[in-house]
């Protein structure tokens, strides 16, 4: 049996088409796998760390919140915290903008890391890697 040039061409679109979509699916898993966004409060005024070279890093903690409805039907609130890096410009932003209270959203990345403590126990931290970061909710 063979194929009309019509249903050729479609056989072949079709073809590409799930060759794209196929590629695209692969692009979009492999650069979104490690990546965050969150939207809550900022739970203490910045912690800013100034280098030799100029450099600044600042330090945050996030608190998300989640309402939901318990057992019982009434409506709970649970607060996660997060903590918060910002490197160069944005700690600079950071340090003159951000404050306690402060509606902020966040994107970033996930990071794992482990140092060891004053009395050389190991101890492990995950944080926010902040990438990009807007004000909201107006003045607070």
């Amino acid at each position: 049996m063979t194929l009309g040039i019509k249903s050729g061409y479609r056989f072949i679109a079709n073809k590409f088409l799930i060759y794209i979509i196929n590629f695209l699916n692969r692009y979009i898993m492999t650069t979104l796998s490690n990546q965050v966004q969150l939207i809550g409060n900022v739970g203490q005024q910045p912690e800013i760390k100034t280098f030799e070279n100029g450099g600044k890093i600042a330090r945050v903690s996030l608190a998300t919140n989640e309402k939901r409805k318990n057992a019982t039907g009434e409506y709970i609130t649970e607060t996660t915290w997060h903590n918060l890096v910002f490197r160069g410009k944005h700690a600079e932003v950071v340090e003159k903008y951000v404050e306690k209270g402060k509606e902020i959203l966040v994107e970033g990345k996930i990071v794992n890391r482990s140092y060891e403590d004053k009395n050389g126990d190991k101890r492990y931290i995950t944080e926010i890697q902040v990438l990009n970061f807007k004000f909201l909710g107006g003045r607070n």
